[in-house]
């Protein structure tokens, strides 16, 4: 397989951050390790080393894995998109293959048909499709499938008036980016909170790249989100959207939301599941609490705004950041006498 004159075998990195990871993580592993186009590194930025240690006591991954390279970091650490970049830069692959600990490959040719996807010149990004586990919940099935249908599909920015904001949707649970489109775009905004992926994507497309969705590219990635957990969830969904309202301001995403509730309550109806509208309809208020108040979040307190995420790290780094942003350097603010110039 060739692209740009160069092949492709053997020059794909897989990046993985990871906390807490568990017995999900290690069938990811085994299934990566089974793939017809084999990466030619496993990149793990590792949360919390005591974790990944207690995982892996007693067993052989370090001897199984031998192309695994992993990078711990602190909780303080992490963010959304200046970890991932820092997985990035430890890659040379031609390209680089994003994932999160809990995506299991549904078979082995997954890395194959999102290279597949990237073939197209103008392309960028491709993204896999995601099946529900067979635990989770009806109303989480059918919203799998409603994100993630069964036809392909190239999105540009000749899209944006049929698609509205699932014209940037792109999700790095599992895809691939050609590494020289990534860098030459400036790679995933440093200090996100969420959304790195469709921030990244939206910017893709606004520069005349394409992003593909590659459905044969699966994953197994579902969730039974309790409301609480759904809450903090698009509340942090509503903060990234208005850190970068050149992106989200002008396509709001509520009419897609109002869509897939209105299509999962006719879907639960034909199921003959009506007795599960009531709480497809309180998980939907949930969400929509969140995600409201994420966006209003600069009107908030900070302690409410840090009671609602599901990121409290998050906030303590934007602490840091936004006091740094406030020195005048100019006044000596932070400097010692001798870089002043003084005695």
């Amino acid at each position: 397989m060739l692209f740009g004159g160069k092949t492709l075998l053997n020059r794909v990195d897989v990046i993985i951050p990871t906390y807490k990871p568990d017995q999900k993580f290690l069938r990811l592993m085994e299934m990566l390790d089974k793939q017809t186009l084999k990466p030619q590194h496993i990149i793990i930025l590792n949360t919390e080393q005591k974790y990944f240690d207690r995982l892996i006591y007693g067993t052989s991954f370090s001897e199984k894995y031998k192309n695994v390279l992993v990078k711990h970091l602190s909780k303080r650490e992490y963010d959304h998109g200046k970890t991932r970049n820092k997985g990035v830069r430890l890659s040379d692959a031609v390209v680089f293959v994003m994932m999160t600990q809990d995506a299991v490959p549904a078979d082995e040719f997954m890395i194959e048909e999102l290279v597949k996807g990237l073939v197209q010149k103008n392309v960028a990004i491709s993204y896999g499709r995601q099946l529900a586990e067979d635990d989770c919940r009806e109303t989480e099935k059918f919203t799998r499938n409603f994100n993630y249908p069964g036809e392909k599909a190239v999105k540009t920015k000749d899209d944006i008036d049929r698609l509205g904001i699932k014209t940037f949707f792109c999700s790095n649970v599992c895809a691939a980016y050609k590494r020289k489109v990534f860098d030459s775009l400036g790679g995933f905004v440093k200090h996100t909170i969420f959304n790195e992926d469709m921030i990244f994507a939206a910017g893709a497309i606004n520069a005349g790249y394409g992003v593909a969705y590659v459905p044969d590219a699966k994953v197994y990635h579902s969730h039974n989100y309790s409301n609480m957990e759904q809450f903090h969830r698009n509340f942090d969904l509503g903060v990234s959207q208005a850190d970068y309202p050149e992106i989200f301001a002008k396509i709001p995403s509520e009419s897609e939301g109002i869509k897939l509730v209105k299509l999962t309550a006719a879907h639960l109806r034909q199921m003959k599941m009506k007795r599960k509208i009531p709480g497809l309809i309180i998980n939907s208020g949930f969400k929509y609490a969140g995600y409201l108040l994420g966006k209003n979040y600069k009107k908030l307190p900070r302690r409410l705004v840090v009671k609602c995420s599901s990121n409290k790290e998050y906030w303590a780094r934007d602490n840091i950041i936004m006091a740094g942003s406030k020195i005048d350097a100019s006044k000596g603010y932070g400097k010692s006498d001798e870089e002043k110039g003084g005695k």
